[in-house]
């Protein structure tokens, strides 16, 4: 067996967020390259990890002083001469996302691709990882450890197993027949029971799809990181990392909110980490892997989701008819869906989805979004076709079968195995859908007896999924922006009224018709004439005040709201049922 590549972990001053590692290397030649990665898997951005190291030094293992050379911006070159090289280096990390690494008095966390450097050359090696921990702190990873020791099978898998160090007490459940803990950072601690159960719920669902938790799980771990703001989640083969706002589980909706983001990453557990593309096999830590298919492992994940969360009874049907509106509703608020087609919108994950910017809704497209639509029109496609005996479940299984191994799945891999389970050609669907960016056809939902209707947003918090609330009919005034509550305009939409008088993102609003307002009071004003009435906007553009004089455009039916039938036939029934998991009657 090939000597083990080790790492020693310590913190020994907390407040100054600097992890500090000392990693081994066997002897292997006459120079030792190290690098570290510039991205971590499922997060699609060239994040610049090495922006955070500091002075790495060299010895042999015996402590003679080796010269290490900086390569280029996340590499070293040791001249080891034959030896075995032990390296010395600090990490600042005072990030708290669920990609990154963050130290500090009362915790630690950190991600394998954040604070470890390694060979190229052995990154398939045992990799094992001590650490110093502060008394009265335990370790948490998924992980097996031996001895003093966290043993990873090789780098990969390091990478894939992030860390969680603190005064926590762990909270364990058994579900489909595997151990599995919540680990909770931060205040509040969500209902233990209750969070316990109801992902147990969500495991078995899930699992039950598969035929069964993977067979090299032997336990998961979820890191439940409660914050002041954000929400997130990153997957790894055998836990995952979620970041989620301590204010919302105040209500329903928010630990429904909650059970949806569990149940995404969760379902990674088969779609990403074990059925993946082919493009990331292997990773390769040094730049961009470009694929046409994340619309399909993320959008496909996401429309699972919140079926998981109705299928595990978490959520009524009801309930999942309105959030399905909402996302409707969200991809149709999009100028960008006009532009950017799904499949570039997965290839250019890298540059856009992670780097948003004032001019990204009227460019660009969420392969999140959109994916998670059309995985839904596809499953409805494959219902329709094959007369409910099958349906998206069953592609999912069948990669599972055939790529679940790690493999990875080609780009044409996806198409063929609907083709495969539909038992007719598809391409037309996925050329209109993945291909182009004409308004995606959603016909195929009489196939469950539902229909799609648009409707004007009532105000700039509709969020759509249900019907018009007022019986007011009378067309209302539309500038095309938004804008935050101190008046700074923060996206204004392609070829709208504001877009074609000239008001800019960034341009400070402080009246209206010479009266002062705030954001609110803008979109307020505008909606309180009629179309093809005047606004005279005062607004301060680079500390410049300026008047603009706005023609207001009809507002765009762009919110968008789900019903079923008036007189559903016995088959619509029961698609619907065999779909959504609940009857047709269900409240």
């Amino acid at each position: 067996m090939p000597e083990a590549i080790r790492y020693r972990v310590t913190l020994p001053r907390p407040h100054n967020h600097r992890f500090e590692i000392e990693a081994e290397f066997p002897a292997a030649g006459e120079q030792l390259t190290v690098a570290l990665p510039v991205w971590t898997p499922g997060s699609y951005l060239v994040r610049e990890f090495s922006r955070h190291l500091q002075h790495v030094t060299a010895t042999t293992l015996s402590g003679d002083r080796l010269p290490v050379t900086r390569i280029d911006k996340r590499s070293f070159r040791v001249t080891a001469r034959g030896q075995g090289v032990r390296l010395r280096y600090g990490v600042y990390a005072n990030e708290l996302t669920v990609r990154t690494s963050h130290l500090d008095g009362t915790h630690a966390s950190f991600n394998g691709a954040n604070l470890f450097l390694y060979d190229e050359a052995r990154r398939n090696v045992p990799h094992r990882v001590a650490i110093d921990v502060p008394a009265g702190w335990s370790v948490f990873t998924a992980l097996e450890r031996e001895g003093a020791e966290y043993v990873a099978a090789d780098y990969d898998e390091l990478v894939d197993s992030p860390f969680e160090l603190g005064p926590h007490t762990a909270i364990e459940f058994e579900a489909a027949g595997v151990p599995h803990q919540f680990v909770v950072v931060g205040e509040p601690t969500p209902d233990p029971n209750r969070l316990a159960e109801e992902t147990r719920q969500l495991v078995e669902t899930e699992a039950a799809l598969f035929g069964g938790l993977p067979a090299d799980l032997k336990r998961y771990v979820f890191f439940l990181y409660m914050t002041d703001k954000g929400r997130g989640g990153l997957e790894h083969k055998a836990s995952t990392a979620l970041l989620y706002p301590r204010g919302n589980l105040g209500s329903a909706r928010g630990w429904e909110d909650l059970h949806n983001l569990i149940a995404h990453e969760y379902f990674h557990l088969w779609n990403v980490k074990r059925i993946k593309p082919r493009a990331f096999v292997p990773f390769d830590y040094a730049q961009e892997n470009y694929t046409r298919l994340l619309w399909f492992f993320e959008g496909v994940t996401s429309y699972y989701d919140m079926l998981l969360t109705r299928r595990a009874g978490l959520t009524s049907a009801p309930r999942y008819l309105l959030r399905l509106g909402e996302t409707l509703t969200a991809l149709h608020g999009t100028p960008g869906r006009k532009v950017q087609s799904l499949e570039e919108a997965s290839m250019q994950a890298w540059v856009k989805h992670y780097r948003p910017d004032e001019n990204s809704p009227n460019s660009a497209i969420s392969y999140y979004l959109k994916g998670e639509v059309v995985a839904w029109l596809l499953d409805l496609h494959l219902r329709r076709a094959t007369g409910d005996q099958r349906s998206l479940d069953d592609v999912m299984r069948l990669l599972w079968q055939r790529y679940g191994d790690g493999r990875g799945v080609p780009e044409d891999g996806i198409e063929a195995a609907a083709a495969e389970v539909a038992g007719i050609d598809l391409s037309a669907f996925f050329d209109h859908a993945l291909r182009s960016t004409e308004e995606l056809d959603y016909s195929v939902l009489s196939h469950i007896g539902l229909e799609a209707h648009f409707r004007v947003k009532e105000s700039p918090s509709d969020k759509g999924g249900t019907p018009p609330r007022t019986r007011d009919g009378r067309p209302r005034g539309w500038l095309g922006l938004t804008a935050r509550p101190s008046g700074t305009i923060s996206w204004v939409a392609e070829d709208s009224p504001a877009m074609n008088a000239g008001i800019y993102a960034d341009d400070e609003v402080i009246a209206v018709d010479g009266f002062k307002v705030d954001g609110n009071g803008l979109i307020a004003r505008a909606e309180d004439k009629a179309p093809g009435e005047t606004l005279t906007v005062t607004l301060f553009r680079r500390d410049r005040l300026m008047e603009v004089e706005v023609t207001l455009g009809e507002k765009p039916q762009d919110a968008v709201y789900l019903t079923k039938v008036e007189n559903p036939t016995p088959q619509q029934q029961a698609s619907f049922a065999a779909w959504v998991g609940a009857p047709w009657s269900a409240e």
